[in-house]
């Protein structure tokens, strides 16, 4: 088994249980701005992405600023009107955790922006289990692997040391453009055999059997 140092974790989906909350607020933003109420799935399927490149997943074909608009919609209910919870999946702190006393450096790769990344770790107060984060504000959205290369050249890690492990075949295919090894977990946004068509090490059920699967009891 390779020896890992760095394993990168997404957010959305992985750790924190937000799927309610974006499928809302999206829905909202699309109501917002006069369109068709779109099918949940359909919203679903954008979980993951940075919110430029979900918006034009979601909506093809729109200008420029009707994506801002769209975006700065989906914020304001994100972040100010919607006040459905967003659950840690269970035992993710206690994975985390671990993780660190074993010597793991960990960090966070997500589509989320600075701002609701910055918020989320202040609120689980998760932020002192991170040595890094990159968000889609900062980077290229997934899959394209810049979140993941920025991650390995500020901590002196190589592909070879690194497991990203998410939820979506965003997260499988940024992991592989970027060269790095993957484990991907059931519980989120994407179907198992969606995310087994990328190859990953591993799909697991849990975020603790992350744990398992790293040789640790």
């Amino acid at each position: 088994m390779r020896s890992f140092r760095l394993i990168v974790f997404d957010w959305d989906g992985t750790l924190m249980n937000s799927e309610g909350r974006i499928v809302a607020s999206a829905a909202a933003a699309v109501a917002d701005l006069g369109l068709p109420v779109l099918p949940q799935e359909r919203i679903r399927n954008i979980i993951g992405l940075g919110l430029r490149q979900a918006a034009q997943t979601l909506l093809p074909g729109r200008s420029d600023s009707f994506y801002g608009e769209f975006i700065e919609r989906y914020r304001f209910h994100f972040l100010e009107r919607n006040s459905t919870p967003m659950p840690l999946f269970d035992g993710v702190r206690e994975t985390l955790d671990d993780l660190r006393a074993g010597g793991w450096l960990m960090a966070v790769a997500t589509g989320k922006s600075r701002r609701g990344l910055d918020r989320s770790l202040e609120e689980t107060g998760l932020g002192a289990f991170f040595a890094a984060t990159r968000c889609a504000d900062e980077a290229p959205s997934k899959p394209h692997p810049a979140m993941l290369v920025e991650l390995m050249t500020e901590l002196g890690m190589t592909p070879n040391d690194t497991l990203m492990v998410g939820d979506t075949e965003y997260d499988m295919q940024m992991a592989r453009n970027a060269g790095t090894s993957a484990i991907a977990v059931s519980y989120g946004v994407h179907e198992r055999d969606r995310l087994l068509e990328f190859e990953p090490l591993a799909c697991v059920d849990a975020i603790t059997e992350v744990k398992d699967w790293l040789g640790m009891r």
